[in-house]
């Protein structure tokens, strides 16, 4: 038995659809839903902010042996920048994944990434910076999209 959408019949065995099920194909197949859109947001945010949070931990957790090898940024020193990296990938990843002050926390993130997929690995093969461009497309999404429904933000207005 075969399905035709515009409703010619080629031969006898074939059943046209009604335009109810038209209907509830585009609505199903073709538009973005609330609930999903806010569900996937909140995956996103917490998935990615969690694996953030373990980067800052990481470096937090290693202070002592990494203030004085880490990459002193734009004149600002090793420690400044360890300080910012640890600021970013721990508290604003926090941030993130509550919906708490998403954007800000995200600003902070997009540049913690953005700085370590241009500048850090900027000469590395792209499998070597490929974490850093994952997140930096995540939080750059995030900061459009915002945090959706499912965040404080969202319900402090």
């Amino acid at each position: 038995m075969c399905w035709q959408v515009d409703g010619n019949k080629s031969h006898k065995n074939n059943k046209t659809l009604t335009k109810k099920q038209k209907q509830f194909m585009k609505k199903t197949l073709f538009s973005a839903k609330p609930l999903a859109l806010d569900l996937a947001l909140l995956l996103v945010r917490v998935g990615f902010g969690a694996a953030m949070i373990t980067h800052g931990l990481q470096k937090l957790n290693g202070y002592s042996g990494m203030v004085n090898k880490f990459p002193s940024l734009f004149g600002i020193g090793s420690q400044t920048s360890l300080i910012l990296a640890i600021f970013a990938e721990l508290f604003c990843a926090a941030l993130l994944i509550l919906g708490l002050a998403s954007r800000f926390a995200l600003v902070f993130l997009i540049v913690t990434m953005g700085i370590a997929f241009f500048y850090i690995h900027g000469n590395d093969p792209f499998g070597d910076k490929e974490m850093a461009f994952l997140y930096l497309v995540a939080f750059i999404g995030l900061f459009f999209t915002g945090p959706g429904k499912y965040s404080v933000d969202s319900n402090m207005k």
